[in-house]
Protein backbone atom coordinates (compact mmCIF):
# COMPACT_ATOMS: atom_id res chain seq x y z
CA UNK A 1 0.00 0.00 0.00
CA UNK A 2 1.25 3.49 -0.85
CA UNK A 3 0.55 5.80 2.09
CA UNK A 4 0.56 9.52 1.35
CA UNK A 5 1.43 11.52 4.47
CA UNK A 6 0.61 15.21 4.76
CA UNK A 7 2.54 16.92 7.56
CA UNK A 8 4.48 19.95 8.74
CA UNK A 9 7.59 21.43 7.19
CA UNK A 10 8.02 24.17 9.80
CA UNK A 11 11.11 23.92 11.98
CA UNK A 12 9.48 26.00 14.74
CA UNK A 13 7.00 23.38 15.90
CA UNK A 14 7.12 21.38 19.12
CA UNK A 15 9.47 18.38 18.63
CA UNK A 16 6.65 16.06 19.73
CA UNK A 17 5.13 16.47 16.26
CA UNK A 18 8.40 15.56 14.54
CA UNK A 19 8.64 12.51 16.80
CA UNK A 20 5.11 11.54 15.79
CA UNK A 21 6.06 11.76 12.11
CA UNK A 22 9.10 9.56 12.72
CA UNK A 23 6.90 7.01 14.48
CA UNK A 24 4.55 7.03 11.48
CA UNK A 25 7.47 6.38 9.13
CA UNK A 26 8.71 3.53 11.29
CA UNK A 27 5.27 1.89 11.42
CA UNK A 28 4.73 2.35 7.68
CA UNK A 29 7.94 0.41 7.12
CA UNK A 30 7.08 -2.23 9.71
CA UNK A 31 3.76 -2.91 7.96
CA UNK A 32 5.44 -3.23 4.56
CA UNK A 33 4.03 -0.08 2.98
CA UNK A 34 5.54 2.61 0.74
CA UNK A 35 5.62 6.28 1.76
CA UNK A 36 4.47 9.02 -0.59
CA UNK A 37 5.47 12.45 0.69
CA UNK A 38 5.86 16.05 -0.36
CA UNK A 39 9.57 15.46 -0.92
CA UNK A 40 10.86 17.76 1.82
CA UNK A 41 13.79 17.02 4.10
CA UNK A 42 12.89 19.26 7.04
CA UNK A 43 10.71 18.97 10.14
CA UNK A 44 7.96 16.32 10.15
CA UNK A 45 8.21 15.81 6.41
CA UNK A 46 11.86 14.87 6.60
CA UNK A 47 11.39 12.81 9.76
CA UNK A 48 8.70 10.56 8.32
CA UNK A 49 10.76 9.84 5.21
CA UNK A 50 14.01 9.15 7.07
CA UNK A 51 12.28 6.84 9.54
CA UNK A 52 10.47 4.97 6.76
CA UNK A 53 13.74 4.35 4.90
CA UNK A 54 15.54 3.37 8.11
CA UNK A 55 12.88 0.69 8.55
CA UNK A 56 13.32 -0.57 4.99
CA UNK A 57 10.36 1.15 3.33
CA UNK A 58 10.47 2.63 -0.14
CA UNK A 59 9.90 6.39 -0.25
CA UNK A 60 8.52 8.50 -3.08
CA UNK A 61 9.13 12.24 -2.74
CA UNK A 62 7.27 14.72 -4.93
CA UNK A 63 8.34 18.35 -4.69
CA UNK A 64 7.78 21.44 -6.87
CA UNK A 65 10.66 23.30 -8.47
CA UNK A 66 10.15 26.35 -6.25
CA UNK A 67 10.86 24.31 -3.11
CA UNK A 68 13.60 22.25 -4.74
CA UNK A 69 15.39 25.53 -5.47
CA UNK A 70 15.34 26.34 -1.73
CA UNK A 71 17.40 23.18 -1.11
CA UNK A 72 14.87 21.57 1.22
CA UNK A 73 14.51 18.48 -0.96
CA UNK A 74 14.67 14.94 0.39
CA UNK A 75 17.40 13.90 -2.04
CA UNK A 76 17.61 10.47 -0.40
CA UNK A 77 14.13 9.54 -1.67
CA UNK A 78 14.09 6.22 -3.48
CA UNK A 79 12.08 7.98 -6.17
CA UNK A 80 12.24 11.77 -6.37
CA UNK A 81 9.94 13.68 -8.71
CA UNK A 82 10.37 17.43 -9.22
CA UNK A 83 7.26 19.08 -10.65
CA UNK A 84 6.77 22.40 -12.36
CA UNK A 85 3.95 23.52 -10.07
CA UNK A 86 2.33 22.87 -6.69
CA UNK A 87 -0.84 21.72 -8.45
CA UNK A 88 1.08 19.13 -10.43
CA UNK A 89 2.76 17.98 -7.23
CA UNK A 90 -0.56 17.42 -5.45
CA UNK A 91 -2.01 15.61 -8.46
CA UNK A 92 0.91 13.19 -8.57
CA UNK A 93 0.74 12.60 -4.82
CA UNK A 94 -2.95 11.81 -5.21
CA UNK A 95 -2.32 9.46 -8.12
CA UNK A 96 0.51 7.56 -6.44
CA UNK A 97 -1.33 7.02 -3.14
CA UNK A 98 -3.70 4.28 -2.01
CA UNK A 99 -4.64 6.21 1.14
CA UNK A 100 -4.01 9.54 2.82
CA UNK A 101 -2.82 10.30 6.35
CA UNK A 102 -2.79 13.87 7.65
CA UNK A 103 -0.66 14.77 10.68
CA UNK A 104 -0.62 18.15 12.44
CA UNK A 105 0.67 20.76 10.02
CA UNK A 106 0.26 24.26 8.66
CA UNK A 107 -1.71 25.84 5.84
CA UNK A 108 -0.28 23.52 3.22
CA UNK A 109 -1.31 20.46 5.22
CA UNK A 110 -4.80 21.89 5.71
CA UNK A 111 -5.08 22.63 1.99
CA UNK A 112 -4.04 19.10 1.06
CA UNK A 113 -6.36 17.51 3.60
CA UNK A 114 -9.39 19.56 2.60
CA UNK A 115 -8.80 19.06 -1.12
CA UNK A 116 -8.51 15.28 -0.84
CA UNK A 117 -11.48 15.24 1.57
CA UNK A 118 -13.70 17.13 -0.88
CA UNK A 119 -12.56 14.92 -3.75
CA UNK A 120 -13.54 11.86 -1.72
CA UNK A 121 -16.94 13.36 -0.95
CA UNK A 122 -17.55 14.10 -4.63
CA UNK A 123 -16.63 10.55 -5.62
CA UNK A 124 -13.49 11.56 -7.48
CA UNK A 125 -11.60 8.84 -5.62
CA UNK A 126 -12.46 6.03 -3.21
CA UNK A 127 -9.28 6.06 -1.12
CA UNK A 128 -9.36 6.29 2.69
CA UNK A 129 -8.52 9.58 4.40
CA UNK A 130 -7.40 9.59 8.04
CA UNK A 131 -6.33 12.40 10.38
CA UNK A 132 -3.85 11.42 13.10
CA UNK A 133 -3.97 14.09 15.78
CA UNK A 134 -3.05 12.75 19.24
CA UNK A 135 -2.27 16.20 20.65
CA UNK A 136 -5.42 17.95 19.41
CA UNK A 137 -3.76 20.47 17.08
CA UNK A 138 -6.46 19.90 14.47
CA UNK A 139 -9.35 19.61 16.94
CA UNK A 140 -10.64 23.10 16.02
CA UNK A 141 -11.02 21.90 12.42
CA UNK A 142 -13.15 19.00 13.60
CA UNK A 143 -15.29 21.38 15.65
CA UNK A 144 -15.63 23.71 12.66
CA UNK A 145 -16.78 20.91 10.37
CA UNK A 146 -19.30 19.77 13.01
CA UNK A 147 -20.66 23.31 13.12
CA UNK A 148 -20.94 23.35 9.32
CA UNK A 149 -22.92 20.12 9.52
CA UNK A 150 -25.18 21.63 12.19
CA UNK A 151 -25.74 24.65 9.94
CA UNK A 152 -26.64 22.55 6.92
CA UNK A 153 -23.52 23.45 4.92
CA UNK A 154 -22.06 19.94 5.03
CA UNK A 155 -23.84 16.57 4.95
CA UNK A 156 -23.12 14.31 7.94
CA UNK A 157 -22.07 11.56 5.52
CA UNK A 158 -19.55 13.92 3.94
CA UNK A 159 -18.07 14.77 7.34
CA UNK A 160 -17.82 11.09 8.15
CA UNK A 161 -15.74 10.19 5.09
CA UNK A 162 -12.69 11.20 7.12
CA UNK A 163 -11.62 9.13 10.11
CA UNK A 164 -9.84 10.63 13.13
CA UNK A 165 -7.25 8.61 15.03
CA UNK A 166 -5.47 9.11 18.32
CA UNK A 167 -2.47 6.85 17.76
CA UNK A 168 -0.37 5.58 14.90
CA UNK A 169 -1.55 1.98 14.88
CA UNK A 170 -5.21 3.05 14.89
CA UNK A 171 -4.55 5.39 11.97
CA UNK A 172 -2.79 2.73 9.90
CA UNK A 173 -5.46 0.14 10.75
CA UNK A 174 -8.09 2.55 9.40
CA UNK A 175 -6.09 3.18 6.23
CA UNK A 176 -5.54 -0.51 5.60
CA UNK A 177 -9.21 -1.32 6.21
CA UNK A 178 -10.32 1.49 3.91
CA UNK A 179 -7.92 0.52 1.14
CA UNK A 180 -9.05 -3.09 1.27
CA UNK A 181 -12.69 -2.05 1.10
CA UNK A 182 -13.54 -3.64 4.43
CA UNK A 183 -14.59 -0.36 6.03
CA UNK A 184 -17.88 1.02 4.76
CA UNK A 185 -17.77 4.19 6.86
CA UNK A 186 -15.33 5.83 4.43
CA UNK A 187 -17.83 5.54 1.57
CA UNK A 188 -20.66 8.07 1.84
CA UNK A 189 -23.77 7.86 -0.31
CA UNK A 190 -23.19 9.50 -3.67
CA UNK A 191 -24.19 13.17 -3.49
CA UNK A 192 -27.11 14.42 -5.53
CA UNK A 193 -26.55 17.21 -8.03
CA UNK A 194 -28.06 19.68 -5.55
CA UNK A 195 -25.71 18.48 -2.79
CA UNK A 196 -22.69 18.85 -5.06
CA UNK A 197 -23.69 22.45 -5.77
CA UNK A 198 -24.19 23.06 -2.07
CA UNK A 199 -20.78 21.57 -1.32
CA UNK A 200 -19.12 24.06 -3.58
Amino acid sequence: MNVCVYCASSTRIDPVHVELAAEVGTRIARRGHTLVSGGGSVSSMGAVARAARAGGARTIGIIPTVLDAMEVTDTDSDELIVTATMRERKGLMDDRADGFLALPGGLGTLEELLEIWVARVLGLHAKPVVVLDPTGVLAPLRVLVDSLVAGGFVRPAARDTVHWAGDVDEALDLLEAGASGSTTAVAPPSPTAAEIVEGE
